[in-house]
């Protein structure tokens, strides 16, 4: 009786899926293996599946660059009681694999692996490492809110949009604008500046402040980190541009 090899990923989604996909389908796959994993008798057992497809090599070559996706993102870990040619699936690549919104919340975490701004490192990033993203959003708004204060130097009674609308108000009309606002940028500018951090302030600060706001999508929830990141360092710009025009002997605004 000649034993039937069954591929690991139907070819036909091996030749149409990209390459995180079918790597994806492979973690299932071996989800469901009994013991450990190794990559040569994987890709062994998968040319013999393939051994009637008119371009075998391709396949097993594609599957060989999905298994080495799913161990770049740690996905796939070295098995440490056994030989180094073991593997095993990482916790990660478990909860991937299990758990049907698995892909969200690591495809989440992909937006955040790079660095962000410093005031987001420690207690955002914690919090949304930890599925908190509700926290993890507010604080992310708090700390644009402290850094906006902290470089515009305006009273601690203003706060959220208020306190965005004077720090960014546009310099018109012969009249000096707010501290952080750009004296050089045309006035459709500043007020573009103006408005984007009042939104960010009225839109994903103010409603968690006031009531719980359901984050449920860890990708949107991602992404309005990322928001912040951006507006901290537009705040970082404004710090530069103070320092320099202090440094001509002009005004900070």
């Amino acid at each position: 009786m000649n034993f039937q090899y069954i591929p690991p990923v139907p070819a036909e989604q091996i030749r149409q899926l990209p390459t995180r996909d079918v790597a994806l389908l492979l973690l299932r796959h071996l989800a469901s293996s009994s013991g450990y994993l190794q990559y040569a008798s994987t890709m062994s057992s998968a040319r013999q599946a393939f051994q009637e497809e008119p371009d075998t090599d391709t396949l097993v070559n594609r599957l060989s660059d999905a298994w080495c996706w799913l161990e770049a993102h740690a996905l796939l870990s070295r098995e440490p009681s056994q030989p180094d040619a073991f593997r095993r699936i990482s916790h990660d690549g478990m909860d991937l694999a299990k758990d049907p919104q698995g892909i969200t919340r690591f495809e989440a975490r992909e937006r955040l692996s790079g660095p962000l701004h410093p005031a987001l490192e420690d207690t955002v990033r914690t919090n949304f490492d930890l599925g908190d993203y509700e926290t993890a959003c507010f604080a992310a708004m708090k700390a644009v809110e402290v850094s906006v204060r902290d470089a515009s130097g305006l009273d601690n009674s203003l706060v959220g949009v208020k306190l965005m609308r004077a720090a960014f108000q546009p310099h018109q009309n012969g009249k000096v604008g707010g501290p952080l606002a750009d004296a050089g940028a045309e006035g459709g500018e500043q007020e573009a500046a103006s408005a984007l951090f009042a939104g960010a302030m009225g839109a994903y600060k103010n409603p968690a402040s006031h009531r719980t706001v359901d984050f449920d999508d860890p990708i949107e929830a991602a992404e309005i980190i990322q928001f912040a990141d951006l507006l901290l360092r537009q705040v970082e710009r404004a710090k530069r541009r103070q320092a320099a025009m202090t440094a001509q002997g002009g005004s900070p605004g």
